[in-house]
């Protein structure tokens, strides 16, 4: 299996999004991270994007020569228009602005409109903890999810983040939708002729289904049933109201049409932690969380509790020292769109 230095994967996937036309600010902040991702080991997120990101630029859903302008509204507040360009290097050039904001504030947000789909949070969450600061971080989505009660498509499944920095490298990174279940779950069950848990998806006449195909044309489940489902309208509202971005159903779907734009709404909010106390100090009160999660008897047959993020981190610190693993075909495909 060929393996990749963390520089290597990222200058590779750099090359491949400036051939399709995106500008090398844009172009080498998305190579960030998308490769992060990668290393976290959220490979449904990470390197393998990367085609279907530049099939989405051809096909006009992407403008591959937008550059964000972020506009600083009050010293803490900032207002940005992503212009429709490559998500995954909008939303890391618009958290490098909202740092640089709270580094002088204590807190700061960036709520972003005309954007498009990025990917995983966790290497926001990761780099924010990095230089120092909690993070909360949250957008809205083409729609899969019904609203409280109702069986149809109405609201995205608002993927959301929270980090928390550790001195000694031991973030706290939490990155999850409010899906039971991803629809590429879905679909793969489907290709594959498997059968889905019921908890996963409703038919189209607002029934549990275990057939994969019929819960593609029905709407996933949220997590916490109607809470979830309440929690992600109101965190739509939140990202994509404030930011003046599409709500609600009137999200693009440019998974089901490369072409739309989907006009996602982003927030961003940091806080500067080394503001409220010493780093060592909250290192030590995470630490001290750790241990009480982690003394909890675990499920039969599993693996200790543990706080959020540390597989991810772990996955990331194994990457830097053995290398990316990528699939033949997959290294074949990304060096074929660098040129």
């Amino acid at each position: 299996m060929p393996v990749l230095t963390e520089q290597e994967a990222r200058a590779l996937v750099a090359r491949a999004f400036a051939r399709g036309g995106v500008c090398a600010e844009v172009a080498e902040a998305a190579a960030l991270h998308l490769t992060l991702t990668e290393m976290m080991g959220i490979t449904t997120h990470g390197l393998s994007r990367v085609t279907s990101y530049l099939g989405r630029i051809a096909a006009g859903g992407i403008d591959a020569e937008a550059v964000p302008t972020i506009t600083a509204l009050a010293p803490a507040l900032l207002q940005g228009d992503a212009g429709a360009g490559l998500g995954a290097g909008v939303v890391q050039m618009a958290l490098a602005r909202t740092m640089e904001a709270a580094r002088e504030t204590g807190v700061a947000a960036c709520f972003l409109r005309n954007a498009t789909h990025f990917g995983a949070i966790a290497p926001l969450g990761f780099i924010a903890a990095e230089q120092g600061f909690a993070s909360f971080i949250t957008a809205n989505s083409a729609p899969m999810l019904a609203p409280p009660g109702g069986r149809g498509v109405a609201v995205g499944n608002a993927p959301t983040g929270i980090g928390l920095p550790h001195a000694g490298g031991r973030h706290v990174i939490l990155d999850m939708a409010l899906s039971v279940a991803a629809r590429s779950k879905l679909r793969g069950a489907a290709e594959r002729g498997e059968t889905i848990p019921e908890a996963w998806a409703l038919d189209a006449e607002g029934r549990p289904t275990t057939d994969p195909r019929a819960a593609l044309k029905g709407v996933l489940q949220a997590i916490g049933g109607r809470k979830g489902a309440a929690l992600a309208v109101t965190l739509d509202l939140m990202a994509a109201g404030l930011a003046g971005a599409a709500m609600l159903s009137d999200v693009g779907d440019n998974h089901a049409d490369p072409s739309r734009r989907p006009d996602v709404g982003q927030m961003i909010l940091v806080i500067d932690a080394t503001r409220l106390m010493p780093p060592e100090d909250f290192a030590r009160r995470l630490d001290h969380a750790a241990g009480i999660v982690g003394a909890v008897p675990p499920v039969p047959g599993g693996a200790a509790p543990r706080l959020p993020g540390a597989r991810a981190i772990a996955s990331l610190r194994r990457a830097r020292v053995m290398g990316i693993d990528l699939s033949a075909g997959l290294l074949n495909e990304l060096e074929l769109a660098a040129g």
